[in-house]
């Protein structure tokens, strides 16, 4: 819609993107100063005159519970803000008990292990259980004991819940945000997204203009592929030396363990090693024979059909995993986009009228792996910055939130453990091998020493398929490949992984489920009518050139496929489960942005409806 579009207008002080850990840190320490004791508030709302500050939480998803994440952290900064927290009263939440970190072997023969992890796996074979080596030491930058394993969803609705019950903030989720209203640099408010329109955008019968919420205030937390943080880095461009260019792809599932099940709950395990080398495994075990396990695939991974969720079966069926798991039962399952670049990707955290908090923010430790507590840490941050300002009466200017927010934040754990995270993972823009050295000699050494590597675009990363497996099929056979799935509308990335040796999954209708079913097995993909679609594609020749398309391989919920007729990618919302994976997997370059790839990543509604995940 053009700017002279009608439009209603509201007025608060405080308007809030995105309801996520950095969020409910932020309100938690907000609302518990906005009131002085003898009942009077610390200040006055602008926007409504006798009353406390006014203060609005806007969420995408359906329900605030709707986090995808099972999540292992030391919680310091959680902890901070509830000295007395009780882990049994939120459902799925325990602590740390035991903790273990993996080397898995290959078991099936078809993982492209380099020389180093083929020497590894005969060397340790010896000392193998199940084709599983268990490191006898944690460094202590991968410990999180003590600590707690939880489900996000279900620390959302707990906070959320406790937040709602002051009266003194208000979240409102199904209610998607399309960009922040700006005047130069500095941010007013935010722009509420157009409903009654087609999938293209366009107004329909009953259309109805986003309404504009003008604030004092914008808080941006909502996360990697936000609208109205993109719509910033975008506008403002990025500090001098950062860039946004490291990502995964987190996808997990919860499953209810079969009987006689030795995992306690609190049982924690990383895995590495397989199915292959740069992918990543975890799993967390909570009360009631409930475990939350996963993979993470990242970009540095060079497969152009690097789908997440078969190699997650593969990492499933290993045998020192599956002889705990088989008998087991997926209660629901998701996926996530995680920003990878940390304290290298950090944006401009504040202007005038906006502070940035949480993973968006650049706050993940890419060292540890963590990121929920460091996230709640920046919302504890800029909530006792806004109180500090709203008593002396100053305004929320970039120069105000400098000397508070960003003051207190580089003052903080989160800072000088970011700093020493910074380069830890450069060595993966070379190799595996050269990025497991490179987190082991920044960890070992606090930082002083770190594997040098230079950040490349994931769209520069992805080679061709021919390219990709040129030493194990030959190229007149990929494309009969192609051309056979196409033919049938089967996945690509099925055929070729069959091919080099991967073998079937063994369907078995509980645990080992079809995609289209686990979209199905408790965490149900809505997507309310009325709304434009969220995936756009920017430019149509660019994709009818594409021979990769990766954002159909790489896509979580199928909700990307191949258009019959050629050329441009068909989305279906009715499967997305807004991880934004494919903005980031496409293998191809905004022809206006070469930093951002042609698949674009805006506003939308619905999602996945799972509180577990």
């Amino acid at each position: 819609m053009s700017d002279e579009t009608p439009r209603a207008e509201m007025e608060t002080d405080i308007v809030c993107v995105g309801f996520g850990p950095a969020a409910g840190g932020f309100l938690t320490t907000l609302t518990r100063g906005l009131m002085n004791e003898d009942g009077t508030p610390v200040a006055e709302s602008k926007a409504m005159p006798g009353m406390p500050p006014q203060v609005i939480c806007y969420e995408r998803a359906d329900d605030i519970g709707f986090g995808v994440s099972g999540v292992v952290t030391k919680g310091r900064a959680i902890k901070a803000s509830f000295p007395d927290l009780d882990l049994s009263q939120i459902p799925m939440a325990h602590e740390v008990t035991e903790e273990k970190i993996l080397y898995l072997a290959d078991p099936v023969g078809a993982s492209r292990r380099p020389t180093a992890f083929k020497l590894a796996d005969k060397m340790l074979g010896r000392f193998m259980e199940d084709d599983a080596y268990e490191l006898p030491y944690i460094p202590p930058f991968l410990e999180k004991h003590p600590g707690m394993v939880f489900s996000i969803g279900q620390l959302n609705q707990w906070v959320g819940s406790n937040l709602m019950g002051t009266g003194l903030a208000q979240i409102w989720p199904s209610s998607p945000v399309a960009e922040p209203l700006m005047e130069g640099k500095a941010v007013k408010g935010v722009r509420m997204a157009d409903q009654g329109v087609e999938k293209d955008g366009t107004p329909s019968a009953g259309f109805m203009p986003g309404m504009d919420m003008k604030a004092a205030l914008t808080v941006v937390a909502d996360g990697p592929v936000g609208p109205v943080g993109q719509h910033l880095d975008r506008e403002l461009g990025l500090p001098e030396g950062k860039h946004q260019r490291e990502w995964a792809v987190g996808m997990k599932c919860v499953v209810d363990l079969p009987e006689g099940c030795d995992w306690k709950p609190g049982t924690v395990l990383h895995t590495i090693g397989y199915p292959e080398p740069e992918i990543f495994g975890f799993l967390y075990v909570y009360p009631n024979n409930v475990a939350s396990l996963g993979i993470f695939v990242p970009s540095w991974f060079d497969n152009p059909v690097r789908t997440a969720y078969r190699y997650m079966q593969h990492w499933m069926m290993h045998p020192y995993l599956w002889k705990r798991l088989e008998g087991g039962t997926m209660r629901s399952w998701g996926a996530k986009s995680l920003f990878e670049s940390g304290k290298q990707g950090e944006p401009f955290l504040c202007g005038d009228g906006f502070a940035r908090i949480g993973e968006g923010s650049g706050s993940t430790n890419v060292l540890t792996g963590s990121g929920v507590d460091e996230a709640w840490a920046t919302g504890v941050q800029l909530g006792e910055s806004v109180l500090e300002l709203l008593k002396e009466g100053k305004e929320f200017t970039k120069e105000n939130l400098e000397a508070t927010y960003v003051a207190k934040r580089r003052d903080s754990w989160v800072e000088e453990e970011a700093k020493v995270a910074e380069k830890a993972r450069d060595g993966f823009t070379h190799n595996v091998l050269m990025g497991f050295l490179g987190m082991g000699m920044t960890g070992l050494t606090g930082g002083k020493l770190n594997m040098p590597g230079k950040a490349v675009k994931p769209q520069d990363r992805i080679p061709s398929i021919e390219e990709y497996y040129k030493d194990y099929i030959p190229e007149g056979e990929i494309q009969d490949i192609r051309e056979e799935c196409a033919k049938k509308g089967t996945s690509l990335h099925d055929a070729l992984m069959e091919r080099v040796g991967w073998p079937e999954i063994p369907l078995d209708g509980t645990l080992l489920v079809s995609h289209q079913d686990a979209l199905l097995m408790g965490g149900k993909v809505q997507a309310n009518h009325g709304y434009g679609d969220h995936v756009r594609f920017a430019d149509k020749g660019t994709c009818e050139a594409c021979r990769e398309q990766v954002c159909i391989e790489a896509c979580s919920g199928q909700a990307i496929y191949t258009n019959p007729e050629g050329g441009m990618p068909l989305f279906d919302r009715e499967k997305c489960v807004h991880c934004g994976a494919c903005m980031w997997n496409c293998s191809k370059s905004n022809y206006k942005d070469p930093e951002r790839t042609n698949v674009q990543f805006r506003s939308g509604s619905g999602g996945l409806h799972s509180v577990e995940n």
